[in-house]
């Protein structure tokens, strides 16, 4: 499966210098689950959070500069954390099975004399085969749009100088491209430093790591659900997909009708066995082609449709729907999905996440911010981080697993959640 094993991310909005798990500059945490909360209070970071993993989807989808104002974010001066000289960046430890070396992707983005974003660095680095230790290779350099990239495997500068810094190793290789041709490495220049070279050169065949890696990103899922929107009335046809507010949940309904019909049946006993009386979902087209979403109830012949359904119903098969859809996204954000439900729905959900997410080879890893102690409940310490707002005003993170207190008293069989509602995880400290 793939796993980011950890991320840093610096001067984008309140997250000044934020990291979680294992980075290969900074081992000193462990790799992320995955499965992993984020709970805090509000104004904490936590939609900074997650809205930082849309926003590098974003710039890689459309560019650096498009992906400023996407969302109302406003554009750079906006985004770019207040007060800060250095650029935004972030830092993803990826690894895309446990067997695969692990690979490094670093990014800064800045903004020109004008203001407009622009890429300012972009590296991706992954140790040769065999390696076990020293710097890795890094098969993709670009300082403003320009630099070098390794085409396949290709290893033969890496051997020669790979325990030189960054800087020395850009400069050889730029001055020893100018002077012979080379059949692994080519010397890159974009036409648009606006857009990342991980973009332009993951569309290229000889480069199969860049492809891999911009594929993991591109397909990063970002769910904002809301119930109002999926009682919208979208026009019919099937979709693979559901969008990031639920506006397409009667399309995903057809398309799984009509692909998958063994596992929406099995969705459907999911839902009955969860919320009592539903015994049915279809959909119904109208005849100026837009469609309406069906719940047909135990003891009632007329259906209900979904603008009569509660949220927490629609949230529910929203989400068990999501995870039936075959293909799905490699890393996958929820914002607060206990919103609208009961709150003994809660563990069979968090159940419902960790078994997807541990349970088959390319399963997703999923991201999920909450303020609900009963879903804290039912997760484990390393699962979960607790972001803060420090006195400077900027966000600070850290594992409810980092104080062997917490470990302890949840060995105890002393809820997790019980413990945050109780003040015993803020600041880090555990009240005597």
């Amino acid at each position: 499966m793939s796993l980011i094993q950890g991320i840093r991310i610096r001067n984008y909005r309140a997250l000044r210098d934020v990291k979680l798990g294992s980075l290969w500059t900074d081992q000193s945490g462990a790799p992320l689950t995955p499965l992993t909360a984020i709970i805090g209070k509000n104004g904490a970071g936590k939609s900074s959070l997650l809205d930082s993993f849309g926003f590098l989807s974003d710039c890689l989808k459309m560019g650096v500069e498009e992906a400023c104002i996407r969302d109302g974010r406003g554009g750079y001066a906006r985004i770019h954390s207040q007060g800060a000289n250095e650029p935004i960046s972030f830092e993803i430890y990826y690894r895309e099975s446990p067997q695969e070396r692990p690979i490094t992707y670093e990014i800064e983005i800045d903004a020109d004399e004008s203001g407009r974003a622009y890429v300012k660095s972009e590296r991706l680095r992954q140790r040769r085969r065999g390696q076990t230790r020293g710097r890795p290779f890094s098969f993709l350099i670009l300082s403003n749009g320009k630099g070098f990239a390794w085409k396949g495997e290709a290893q033969g500068y890496a051997e020669k100088y790979n325990n030189e810094s960054p800087e020395e190793l850009f400069e050889r290789i730029r001055r020893e491209l100018k002077n012979e041709e080379s059949n692994e490495t080519e010397w890159v220049e974009l036409a648009d430093c606006r857009h990342l070279g991980l973009a332009t050169l993951g569309a290229l065949k000889q480069h199969p790591r860049i492809s891999l890696f911009r594929k993991f990103i591109e397909g990063w899922y970002l769910s904002y659900f809301r119930p109002d929107s999926a009682r919208s009335l979208p026009l019919a046809g099937p979709q693979k997909h559901l969008d990031e507010h639920g506006d397409n949940l009667g399309n995903v309904v057809q398309f799984m009708q009509r692909d998958y019909p063994d596992r929406f049946t099995e969705v459907l006993s999911k839902i009955a066995a969860r919320i009592p009386g539903v015994a049915k979902i279809d959909t119904e087209a109208t005849s100026d082609g837009r469609l309406l979403l069906k719940f047909h109830a135990n003891g009632f012949e007329a259906p209900f449709y979904a603008q009569q359904m509660s949220d927490g119903t629609l949230k529910l098969f929203a989400y068990l729907l999501l995870l039936a859809i075959p293909d799905a996204p490699p890393f996958m954000c929820i914002e607060e999905p206990e919103n609208g439900l009961y709150h003994k729905l809660l563990s069979i959900l968090i159940g419902e996440f960790r078994a997807f997410a541990t349970g088959k080879k390319n399963a997703p890893q999923i991201f999920i911010t909450t303020h609900q102690p009963y879903l804290v409940d039912n997760l484990t310490p390393n699962e979960v981080w607790i972001l803060e707002k420090g006195e400077d005003g900027f966000s600070t993170i850290r594992r409810a697993s980092d104080d062997p207190t917490v470990t302890t008293l949840v060995e105890q069989e002393l809820p997790l959640g019980s413990l945050w509602y109780s003040d015993y995880l803020d600041d880090g400290r555990i009240r005597g």
